[in-house]
């Protein structure tokens, strides 16, 4: 299979950066785009040239590491897919792909297709955690949990921070992701305890760094967690909660 890749170069932050196009041929349909990437480095490094900046880590789509931007769509064609997951055969003989860096203002671009997403961590680091002290450690069925509630906790933990869902958003909100990060410590009993201001934090943190929610629902298709649309308002119910029951710690 021959396909043109149309990918965005740039050396350092403070470069201007280009798109490059390369011909590429002898690509398997059944390649993720990760590995067609692979494919064009390893031609990269036989001509002497660069090779192109990309992350990845475990390529099973759990570390999220891999987000980037496929023909305009975080990830890429497929709905709640990471791009590691996204397939070459998707797109016909000889077409062009074009691949560039998550593409929102809080995202900069460390190089190629690598950007920096540390202001997620500025949100979890505001109040994503449990901070209550337990002790030693408890047995395990010490503190009952429903079946119900421990699915959805879980579901919600699911989010693996890829940050497709900011750069989806037309607004640039992280309202998807904060508000997963809530959701799931406020259903578990001990984490619970500090759900007030965990909110308040969380809140001063998102309103700094992204816009507003407008209700688009772009994020829900790319998150590879299948997050629901419905968690985004998450956040709001948590710090409307800590407004009306100051008592919550």
């Amino acid at each position: 299979m021959r396909l043109r890749l149309k990918i965005w170069r740039q050396g350092s932050p403070q470069d201007r950066g280009a798109f490059h196009t390369y011909e590429l041929d002898g690509c398997d349909p059944a390649m993720s785009v990760l590995e067609l990437l692979d494919h064009l480095n390893a031609q990269l490094r036989v001509r002497g040239e660069t090779p192109v900046a990309f992350e990845s880590d475990c390529r099973e789509g759990i570390c999220g590491a891999c987000g980037l931007t496929v023909d305009g769509r975080p990830h890429g064609w497929r709905d709640n897919l990471p791009a590691c997951h996204q397939r070459v055969g998707e797109r016909r003989e000889g077409a062009t792909i074009t691949l560039e860096p998550l593409r929102t203002g809080v995202f900069p671009v460390l190089r190629d297709l690598v950007v920096d997403r540390g202001v997620l961590d500025e949100v979890t680091m505001a109040g994503g955690f449990a901070s209550v002290d337990t002790g030693l450690a408890a047995d395990a069925d010490a503190l009952p949990v429903a079946h119900d509630i421990a699915e959805y906790a879980l579901d919600m933990a699911a989010c693996i921070g890829c940050g497709a869902c900011v750069a989806a958003c037309p607004n640039g909100s992280a309202a998807l992701y904060a508000g997963a990060r809530v959701a799931h410590l406020a259903a578990l009993p001990v984490p619970a305890l500090e759900r007030g201001r965990r909110a308040r934090a969380m809140s001063v943190s998102v309103d700094e760094f992204f816009g507003s929610c407008s209700g688009y629902g772009e994020c829900a298709k790319v998150c590879p967690a299948g997050i629901p649309l419905g968690v985004v308002g998450a956040l709001g119910r948590e710090r409307w909660g800590a407004f009306f029951h100051p008592t919550r710690s």
